[in-house]
Protein backbone atom coordinates (compact mmCIF):
# COMPACT_ATOMS: atom_id res chain seq x y z
CA UNK A 1 0.00 0.00 0.00
CA UNK A 2 2.75 2.25 0.25
CA UNK A 3 4.79 4.01 -2.45
CA UNK A 4 8.17 5.79 -2.04
CA UNK A 5 7.31 9.76 -2.14
CA UNK A 6 8.11 12.32 -4.67
CA UNK A 7 11.76 14.26 -4.10
CA UNK A 8 12.20 17.77 -2.76
CA UNK A 9 15.24 19.90 -2.71
CA UNK A 10 16.23 21.02 0.69
CA UNK A 11 19.38 22.05 2.56
CA UNK A 12 22.82 20.03 3.10
CA UNK A 13 22.26 20.67 6.87
CA UNK A 14 18.63 19.55 6.77
CA UNK A 15 19.25 15.99 4.56
CA UNK A 16 20.42 14.10 7.38
CA UNK A 17 18.69 10.54 7.04
CA UNK A 18 17.02 11.03 3.65
CA UNK A 19 17.61 9.68 0.38
CA UNK A 20 19.36 11.23 -2.81
CA UNK A 21 17.48 11.64 -5.31
CA UNK A 22 19.88 11.66 -8.30
CA UNK A 23 23.80 11.34 -8.64
CA UNK A 24 25.71 14.29 -7.73
CA UNK A 25 28.87 15.48 -9.59
CA UNK A 26 31.73 17.93 -8.15
CA UNK A 27 31.48 21.11 -9.93
CA UNK A 28 35.41 21.84 -8.88
CA UNK A 29 38.76 20.31 -7.97
CA UNK A 30 39.24 19.04 -4.02
CA UNK A 31 41.22 20.64 -2.74
CA UNK A 32 41.29 23.36 -5.48
CA UNK A 33 44.89 24.11 -5.47
CA UNK A 34 48.26 22.60 -4.06
CA UNK A 35 48.45 23.63 -0.78
CA UNK A 36 50.79 22.91 2.62
CA UNK A 37 50.32 20.05 4.37
CA UNK A 38 52.27 21.25 7.44
CA UNK A 39 53.39 25.06 8.72
CA UNK A 40 57.15 25.22 7.31
CA UNK A 41 58.78 26.75 4.44
CA UNK A 42 58.04 26.29 0.68
CA UNK A 43 61.20 25.58 -1.20
CA UNK A 44 62.26 24.00 -4.43
CA UNK A 45 63.46 20.83 -4.11
CA UNK A 46 66.68 20.88 -6.06
CA UNK A 47 68.34 23.92 -3.71
CA UNK A 48 67.92 21.08 -0.66
CA UNK A 49 69.68 17.74 -2.49
CA UNK A 50 72.72 17.81 -0.01
CA UNK A 51 71.21 19.47 3.25
CA UNK A 52 72.21 17.46 6.22
CA UNK A 53 72.30 18.26 9.97
CA UNK A 54 76.05 19.01 9.61
CA UNK A 55 75.68 20.74 6.47
CA UNK A 56 72.56 22.75 6.53
CA UNK A 57 71.60 24.44 3.30
CA UNK A 58 70.34 28.06 3.94
CA UNK A 59 67.81 29.71 1.63
CA UNK A 60 66.41 33.34 2.16
CA UNK A 61 62.91 34.24 3.90
CA UNK A 62 61.34 36.46 0.79
CA UNK A 63 57.15 36.36 2.31
CA UNK A 64 54.98 34.89 4.72
CA UNK A 65 51.84 32.90 3.23
CA UNK A 66 48.84 32.32 5.75
CA UNK A 67 45.94 30.47 4.71
CA UNK A 68 43.10 31.67 2.35
CA UNK A 69 46.26 34.31 0.96
CA UNK A 70 47.30 34.31 -2.82
CA UNK A 71 51.00 34.21 -2.92
CA UNK A 72 52.79 37.23 -4.70
CA UNK A 73 56.35 36.11 -4.82
CA UNK A 74 57.98 33.28 -6.49
CA UNK A 75 60.50 30.75 -4.93
CA UNK A 76 63.99 30.22 -6.02
CA UNK A 77 66.51 27.80 -5.26
CA UNK A 78 68.07 30.44 -3.14
CA UNK A 79 64.45 31.43 -1.66
CA UNK A 80 62.05 29.95 0.68
CA UNK A 81 58.71 31.29 1.53
CA UNK A 82 57.12 30.76 4.82
CA UNK A 83 53.73 29.18 4.36
CA UNK A 84 51.28 27.54 6.89
CA UNK A 85 48.95 24.62 6.50
CA UNK A 86 46.25 24.85 4.05
CA UNK A 87 48.19 27.86 1.85
CA UNK A 88 48.28 28.24 -1.51
CA UNK A 89 52.15 26.37 -2.76
CA UNK A 90 53.75 29.79 -4.56
CA UNK A 91 55.02 29.41 -7.72
CA UNK A 92 58.68 27.84 -8.08
CA UNK A 93 57.82 25.90 -5.19
CA UNK A 94 57.53 21.92 -5.08
CA UNK A 95 58.06 21.02 -1.45
CA UNK A 96 57.30 21.53 1.91
CA UNK A 97 59.89 21.83 4.75
CA UNK A 98 58.36 21.46 8.34
CA UNK A 99 59.37 24.20 11.10
CA UNK A 100 61.13 21.37 13.26
CA UNK A 101 63.42 20.36 10.13
CA UNK A 102 65.13 24.09 10.36
CA UNK A 103 66.60 26.14 12.77
CA UNK A 104 63.61 28.86 13.37
CA UNK A 105 62.73 27.79 16.70
CA UNK A 106 66.52 29.00 17.17
CA UNK A 107 66.16 32.28 15.34
CA UNK A 108 63.06 33.17 16.99
CA UNK A 109 63.85 32.06 20.74
CA UNK A 110 67.02 34.45 20.35
CA UNK A 111 65.06 37.06 18.59
CA UNK A 112 66.23 37.26 15.14
CA UNK A 113 64.59 37.80 12.46
CA UNK A 114 63.43 35.14 10.30
CA UNK A 115 65.36 36.82 7.17
CA UNK A 116 67.10 33.66 6.54
CA UNK A 117 66.49 30.02 7.14
CA UNK A 118 68.86 27.17 7.77
CA UNK A 119 67.49 23.69 6.07
CA UNK A 120 68.75 20.67 7.86
CA UNK A 121 67.35 17.56 6.17
CA UNK A 122 67.30 16.54 2.33
CA UNK A 123 63.85 17.21 0.67
CA UNK A 124 61.77 15.15 -1.60
CA UNK A 125 59.65 16.96 -4.46
CA UNK A 126 56.22 16.93 -3.36
CA UNK A 127 57.56 16.27 0.35
CA UNK A 128 54.18 18.14 2.61
CA UNK A 129 52.31 19.66 -0.79
CA UNK A 130 48.70 18.67 -1.08
CA UNK A 131 48.15 17.93 -5.36
CA UNK A 132 45.22 19.98 -6.81
CA UNK A 133 42.81 17.18 -6.95
CA UNK A 134 43.71 15.04 -4.61
CA UNK A 135 40.56 14.33 -3.02
CA UNK A 136 37.99 14.93 -5.74
CA UNK A 137 38.75 15.60 -9.48
CA UNK A 138 36.45 17.68 -11.48
CA UNK A 139 33.08 16.28 -12.58
CA UNK A 140 33.41 13.17 -10.15
CA UNK A 141 30.37 11.50 -8.76
CA UNK A 142 30.62 11.93 -5.13
CA UNK A 143 27.48 10.99 -3.99
CA UNK A 144 24.90 8.41 -6.26
CA UNK A 145 21.41 8.28 -6.37
CA UNK A 146 19.78 6.19 -4.07
CA UNK A 147 22.62 6.76 -0.79
CA UNK A 148 21.48 7.64 2.54
CA UNK A 149 22.90 11.19 3.65
CA UNK A 150 25.02 10.46 6.93
CA UNK A 151 27.16 13.35 8.35
CA UNK A 152 30.19 12.19 6.75
CA UNK A 153 28.11 13.13 3.59
CA UNK A 154 26.97 16.34 4.91
CA UNK A 155 30.84 17.57 5.00
CA UNK A 156 31.83 16.18 1.38
CA UNK A 157 28.91 18.14 -0.30
CA UNK A 158 29.87 21.38 1.40
CA UNK A 159 33.43 21.02 1.04
CA UNK A 160 32.43 21.25 -2.90
CA UNK A 161 30.45 24.20 -2.55
CA UNK A 162 26.69 22.55 -2.70
CA UNK A 163 24.09 23.85 -0.58
CA UNK A 164 21.20 22.05 -0.93
CA UNK A 165 20.43 18.55 -2.81
CA UNK A 166 17.56 16.32 -4.16
CA UNK A 167 16.25 14.08 -1.75
CA UNK A 168 13.02 11.79 -1.32
CA UNK A 169 11.14 13.73 1.07
CA UNK A 170 9.97 12.91 4.39
CA UNK A 171 6.73 11.63 5.10
CA UNK A 172 4.04 13.29 7.01
CA UNK A 173 2.86 11.06 9.79
CA UNK A 174 -0.61 11.88 11.46
CA UNK A 175 -0.80 10.78 15.14
CA UNK A 176 -3.65 10.16 16.83
CA UNK A 177 -4.69 8.77 20.29
CA UNK A 178 -8.03 7.96 21.22
CA UNK A 179 -9.91 7.06 24.62
CA UNK A 180 -12.03 9.25 27.11
CA UNK A 181 -9.89 8.31 30.33
CA UNK A 182 -6.97 10.25 28.14
CA UNK A 183 -5.76 13.15 29.75
CA UNK A 184 -2.54 15.15 28.39
CA UNK A 185 0.91 15.43 29.98
CA UNK A 186 1.16 18.63 32.04
CA UNK A 187 -2.35 18.26 33.04
CA UNK A 188 -4.43 17.32 36.36
CA UNK A 189 -5.33 13.45 36.70
CA UNK A 190 -8.38 13.51 38.04
CA UNK A 191 -10.12 9.82 38.76
CA UNK A 192 -10.74 7.25 36.60
CA UNK A 193 -8.21 9.28 33.84
CA UNK A 194 -4.44 8.36 32.52
CA UNK A 195 -2.14 10.21 30.99
CA UNK A 196 -1.47 9.52 27.48
CA UNK A 197 1.47 7.94 26.24
CA UNK A 198 1.07 6.32 23.09
CA UNK A 199 0.95 9.89 21.14
CA UNK A 200 4.28 11.17 22.03
CA UNK A 201 5.61 7.55 22.19
CA UNK A 202 4.85 6.74 18.67
CA UNK A 203 5.60 10.33 17.41
CA UNK A 204 8.99 10.14 18.75
CA UNK A 205 9.40 6.55 17.33
CA UNK A 206 8.31 8.40 13.71
CA UNK A 207 10.62 10.98 14.12
CA UNK A 208 13.81 8.65 14.58
CA UNK A 209 12.55 6.71 11.14
CA UNK A 210 13.28 10.03 9.38
CA UNK A 211 9.42 10.85 8.92
CA UNK A 212 7.52 14.02 10.31
CA UNK A 213 4.86 13.66 13.00
CA UNK A 214 1.92 15.79 12.98
CA UNK A 215 0.33 15.26 16.95
CA UNK A 216 -3.54 15.76 15.95
CA UNK A 217 -4.19 15.41 19.99
CA UNK A 218 -6.47 13.23 21.68
CA UNK A 219 -9.82 11.75 20.55
CA UNK A 220 -12.62 10.83 22.79
CA UNK A 221 -14.58 7.65 22.25
CA UNK A 222 -17.05 9.05 20.00
CA UNK A 223 -17.94 9.02 16.62
CA UNK A 224 -17.78 12.44 15.48
CA UNK A 225 -14.49 13.21 17.54
CA UNK A 226 -12.56 10.50 15.61
CA UNK A 227 -13.94 11.21 12.51
CA UNK A 228 -13.30 14.85 12.84
CA UNK A 229 -9.19 13.71 13.79
CA UNK A 230 -9.18 11.51 11.29
CA UNK A 231 -9.95 14.48 8.76
CA UNK A 232 -7.58 16.90 10.62
CA UNK A 233 -5.06 13.94 9.40
CA UNK A 234 -5.93 13.92 5.60
CA UNK A 235 -3.26 15.81 4.61
CA UNK A 236 -0.77 13.56 6.17
CA UNK A 237 1.29 10.48 3.97
CA UNK A 238 0.01 8.51 7.01
CA UNK A 239 -2.68 8.38 9.51
CA UNK A 240 -1.63 6.65 12.91
CA UNK A 241 -4.13 5.75 15.77
CA UNK A 242 -4.05 3.98 18.77
CA UNK A 243 -6.80 2.37 20.81
CA UNK A 244 -10.03 1.62 19.42
CA UNK A 245 -9.33 -1.50 17.15
CA UNK A 246 -10.31 -4.38 19.37
CA UNK A 247 -13.89 -5.83 19.96
CA UNK A 248 -15.10 -3.68 22.68
CA UNK A 249 -18.54 -1.51 22.88
CA UNK A 250 -15.90 1.88 22.50
CA UNK A 251 -13.51 0.69 20.08
CA UNK A 252 -14.51 2.69 17.09
CA UNK A 253 -11.59 3.45 14.83
CA UNK A 254 -12.61 0.38 12.74
CA UNK A 255 -16.27 1.96 12.15
CA UNK A 256 -14.68 5.39 11.14
CA UNK A 257 -12.08 3.08 8.95
CA UNK A 258 -14.95 1.92 7.53
CA UNK A 259 -16.72 4.85 6.89
CA UNK A 260 -13.90 6.37 5.38
CA UNK A 261 -12.56 4.23 3.30
CA UNK A 262 -11.68 0.15 3.51
CA UNK A 263 -10.07 -1.81 5.96
CA UNK A 264 -7.45 -4.46 4.32
CA UNK A 265 -6.74 -6.24 7.73
CA UNK A 266 -7.40 -6.46 11.56
CA UNK A 267 -6.01 -8.78 13.70
CA UNK A 268 -2.72 -10.34 13.70
CA UNK A 269 -1.12 -13.57 14.91
CA UNK A 270 0.94 -12.05 17.53
CA UNK A 271 1.49 -11.39 20.73
CA UNK A 272 1.83 -8.26 21.91
CA UNK A 273 -0.25 -6.17 19.34
CA UNK A 274 -2.76 -9.01 18.09
CA UNK A 275 -6.10 -5.91 17.49
CA UNK A 276 -4.07 -4.31 14.52
CA UNK A 277 -5.91 -2.89 11.69
CA UNK A 278 -4.98 -1.29 8.47
CA UNK A 279 -7.30 0.48 5.71
CA UNK A 280 -7.52 3.18 3.17
CA UNK A 281 -8.90 6.66 3.68
CA UNK A 282 -10.33 7.69 0.42
CA UNK A 283 -10.06 11.76 -0.26
CA UNK A 284 -11.42 13.69 -2.70
CA UNK A 285 -9.88 13.99 -6.23
CA UNK A 286 -6.17 12.90 -4.41
CA UNK A 287 -4.57 9.71 -3.37
CA UNK A 288 -6.09 7.70 -0.63
CA UNK A 289 -3.97 8.03 2.30
CA UNK A 290 -3.16 4.70 4.64
CA UNK A 291 -4.04 4.15 8.09
CA UNK A 292 -2.51 1.99 10.67
CA UNK A 293 -4.45 1.06 13.77
CA UNK A 294 -2.22 0.36 16.56
CA UNK A 295 -3.68 -0.95 19.71
CA UNK A 296 -4.56 1.24 22.94
CA UNK A 297 -1.96 -0.85 25.31
CA UNK A 298 1.21 1.23 25.18
CA UNK A 299 3.42 -1.94 24.70
CA UNK A 300 1.54 -3.65 21.99
CA UNK A 301 1.38 0.06 20.11
CA UNK A 302 5.38 0.21 20.41
CA UNK A 303 5.70 -3.20 19.16
CA UNK A 304 2.60 -3.01 16.34
CA UNK A 305 4.38 0.40 14.88
CA UNK A 306 8.08 -1.65 15.24
CA UNK A 307 6.69 -4.27 12.74
CA UNK A 308 4.16 -2.41 10.64
CA UNK A 309 4.75 1.42 10.94
CA UNK A 310 8.20 1.52 10.64
CA UNK A 311 8.86 -0.12 7.46
CA UNK A 312 6.35 1.60 6.26
CA UNK A 313 7.71 4.76 6.49
CA UNK A 314 11.25 3.33 5.15
CA UNK A 315 9.23 2.28 2.21
CA UNK A 316 7.85 6.25 1.47
CA UNK A 317 11.63 7.33 2.35
CA UNK A 318 12.86 5.09 -0.36
CA UNK A 319 15.20 3.22 2.63
CA UNK A 320 15.72 -0.43 2.11
CA UNK A 321 14.20 -1.74 5.15
CA UNK A 322 16.72 -2.35 7.62
CA UNK A 323 18.18 -5.92 7.72
CA UNK A 324 17.21 -7.20 11.20
CA UNK A 325 19.80 -7.66 13.23
CA UNK A 326 18.83 -11.47 14.76
CA UNK A 327 21.31 -13.51 16.87
CA UNK A 328 21.14 -16.55 18.53
CA UNK A 329 20.82 -16.34 22.30
CA UNK A 330 20.38 -18.93 25.33
CA UNK A 331 16.90 -18.03 27.25
CA UNK A 332 16.94 -18.12 31.20
CA UNK A 333 13.14 -17.86 31.47
CA UNK A 334 10.21 -19.95 30.20
CA UNK A 335 7.95 -18.08 27.33
CA UNK A 336 4.69 -19.94 27.54
CA UNK A 337 2.32 -19.42 24.40
CA UNK A 338 -0.95 -20.73 25.12
CA UNK A 339 -2.92 -18.79 22.04
CA UNK A 340 -0.48 -20.17 18.90
CA UNK A 341 0.42 -16.36 18.34
CA UNK A 342 3.71 -15.34 17.02
CA UNK A 343 5.22 -13.92 20.26
CA UNK A 344 7.77 -11.08 20.95
CA UNK A 345 9.07 -11.50 24.41
CA UNK A 346 11.00 -8.34 25.59
CA UNK A 347 14.49 -9.50 26.85
CA UNK A 348 17.66 -8.32 28.00
CA UNK A 349 20.69 -9.63 26.09
CA UNK A 350 23.82 -10.15 27.42
CA UNK A 351 26.96 -11.64 26.28
CA UNK A 352 29.32 -14.39 28.58
CA UNK A 353 31.86 -16.52 27.72
CA UNK A 354 31.36 -15.47 23.95
CA UNK A 355 27.70 -16.81 24.03
CA UNK A 356 25.01 -14.55 24.06
CA UNK A 357 22.50 -15.19 26.73
CA UNK A 358 18.64 -13.57 27.08
CA UNK A 359 16.66 -13.17 29.87
CA UNK A 360 12.70 -11.49 30.30
CA UNK A 361 13.25 -7.83 30.87
CA UNK A 362 10.19 -8.46 33.36
CA UNK A 363 6.54 -9.14 33.32
CA UNK A 364 5.43 -9.30 29.49
CA UNK A 365 1.76 -7.45 30.02
CA UNK A 366 1.23 -5.30 27.24
CA UNK A 367 0.15 -2.92 29.88
CA UNK A 368 3.95 -2.28 31.20
CA UNK A 369 6.17 -0.19 29.54
CA UNK A 370 9.21 -0.54 31.68
CA UNK A 371 9.80 -3.77 30.61
CA UNK A 372 10.41 -2.17 26.81
CA UNK A 373 12.59 0.62 28.54
CA UNK A 374 15.18 -2.20 29.91
CA UNK A 375 15.02 -4.28 27.05
CA UNK A 376 17.62 -4.05 24.35
CA UNK A 377 15.87 -6.98 21.87
CA UNK A 378 12.72 -9.05 20.89
CA UNK A 379 13.00 -12.50 21.47
CA UNK A 380 10.66 -14.43 19.17
CA UNK A 381 8.60 -17.85 20.13
CA UNK A 382 7.05 -19.05 16.95
CA UNK A 383 3.40 -19.13 16.85
CA UNK A 384 4.33 -23.13 16.03
CA UNK A 385 5.85 -23.35 19.67
CA UNK A 386 3.90 -24.30 22.72
CA UNK A 387 6.73 -23.14 25.10
CA UNK A 388 10.06 -22.36 24.66
CA UNK A 389 12.04 -23.19 28.30
CA UNK A 390 15.05 -21.89 29.71
CA UNK A 391 18.36 -23.28 28.37
CA UNK A 392 16.92 -23.49 24.69
CA UNK A 393 18.16 -21.56 22.13
CA UNK A 394 16.06 -18.80 20.29
CA UNK A 395 16.39 -15.84 17.54
CA UNK A 396 16.91 -12.64 19.15
CA UNK A 397 16.01 -8.85 17.08
CA UNK A 398 18.66 -6.28 19.16
CA UNK A 399 17.36 -2.89 18.73
CA UNK A 400 20.30 -1.76 20.95
CA UNK A 401 23.73 -2.90 20.46
CA UNK A 402 24.94 -0.06 23.40
CA UNK A 403 24.81 -2.14 26.78
CA UNK A 404 26.01 -5.56 25.06
CA UNK A 405 29.34 -5.95 25.37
Amino acid sequence: AFNPLPSTKVPVINALGQVVAENITSKIKVPPFQNSAMDGYAITSNSCIKASSKNPTTLSVTATIGAGQIPNKNVSPTTAIRIMTGAQIPNGADAVVPFEDTNETELLSNNLPLTKIKIYKKVISGQYVRPAGEDISLGQLIVSKGTIVNPPIIGLLSSVGIKSISVTKRPTVAVISTGSELVAPGSRLSKSKVYDSNQFAISAYVKSCGGIPKLLGIAKDDIEDISSKIKQGLDADMIITSAGVSKGDYDLVKKVLSDFGNIHFWSVQMKPAKPIAFGIINRKNQPPVPLLGLPGNPVSALIGFHKFGKPAIYKMMNKPIATKQNIVAILEDAIINKDNRRIFARVLVYRKNNQYFAKLAGKQGSNLMSTVVNANGLATCPETSLRMMPGEKISVEIFDWSDIN
